[in-house]
């Protein structure tokens, strides 16, 4: 199944059931309702389902947005957060998503897990990349820094997480409806490949909680040496749920149409996502309409199953 995220469309309408219409017409049968998507689109959207015109293969929390949040702010409250009332609000904030997931006939949500409290030395990576020193002895002494902070305080983030994923399984058990753990883009955020597989394991025997893959978030760290991608996806692959389908241009511009950039090996990599798993185009709003065709249209070809 071949999904486009709201992340692209929301931006280009007012109205939910042209941002559905147009979906449509650019040849996608199944629409991602993303955190970005404003509460005004909502109905719209709901409309376009119920007569038909779309369908909705995964909703991305917080859906619907905050309502003390006035920008597109999926981190705005975190699970991992140090702050009670901040996870609790996350919580709370999710139960909604999940609700709001049954209107939409779907069973699929993304999550953001949250991130640990520290500068982002990701960035200072990617800078320093982009300048052609990977390897380069300020590289390696910021990499060691990062992994060894993130190592650190690993165990009571991940703790605050077990925490809220139990408040949240029973709405999801209630609902029917799945929770996605999405990769992240940033060392900083969790989890990383470590925590994911130890996530995987803990839950290997809930059907409610599972991984979500998105390919230009993991490019981005395997561009930085912090993991291998193949392998990554390898490990979580029996565990996946779902997948967020970009480029990357290097070292770090994600959100790219597929196979427009050159930055993720989808010919090696798509043979490990299993077919039944909902592929979903995650593009930034700045992709124009010309390229995202041209991708489709060369995606087409080079994976005929997998449309």
């Amino acid at each position: 199944m071949l999904s486009l995220s709201t992340s692209w469309l929301s931006s280009r309408h007012r109205d939910g059931r042209e941002i559905a219409l147009d979906a449509r017409e650019l040849g996608f049968e199944y629409i991602e309702v993303s955190h970005g998507t404003k509460i005004t689109q909502l109905p719209g959207i709901l409309d376009a389902v119920k007569a038909g015109e779309i369908k909705v293969s995964s909703l991305h929390n917080f859906c619907p947005a905050p309502v003390e949040v006035t920008i597109d702010a999926p981190d705005a409250f975190e699970f991992t957060a140090a702050k009670a009332w901040e996870r609790q609000r996350a919580i709370s904030l999710t139960k909604k998503t999940l609700e709001m997931a049954t209107r939409f006939g779907t069973d699929l949500v993304v999550i953001h897990l949250g991130s640990v409290p520290m500068k982002s030395i990701t960035e200072k990576l990617e800078a320093i990349v982009a300048d052609g020193r990977l390897y380069s002895r300020e590289f390696t002494e910021l990499k060691l820094k990062l992994v060894t902070a993130r190592e650190k305080a690993s165990q009571v983030h991940l703790d605050r997480v077990r925490t809220a994923l139990a408040e949240l399984l029973p709405a999801c058990e209630k609902h029917g409806v799945r929770l996605g753990i999405e990769t992240r883009s940033h060392y900083e955020q969790i989890p990383n490949q470590r925590e994911m597989a130890v996530l995987m394991q803990e839950y290997r025997d809930c059907p409610w909680i599972g991984s979500w893959h998105d390919f230009g978030h993991v490019q981005r760290q395997a561009n930085l040496a912090l993991l291998d991608h193949e392998i990554y996806l390898s490990e979580i692959a029996p565990h996946l749920f779902g997948c967020h389908v970009h480029d990357v241009q290097w070292p770090a511009r994600d959100h790219r149409s597929p196979l427009s950039a050159g930055g993720v090996d989808f010919a090696k990599l798509l043979p490990i996502v299993p077919r039944e798993v909902p592929l979903i185009w995650e593009l930034s709003p700045s992709q124009k309409r010309e390229q995202l065709l041209e991708s489709l249209v060369a995606w087409k070809k080079a994976f005929p199953d997998r449309d």
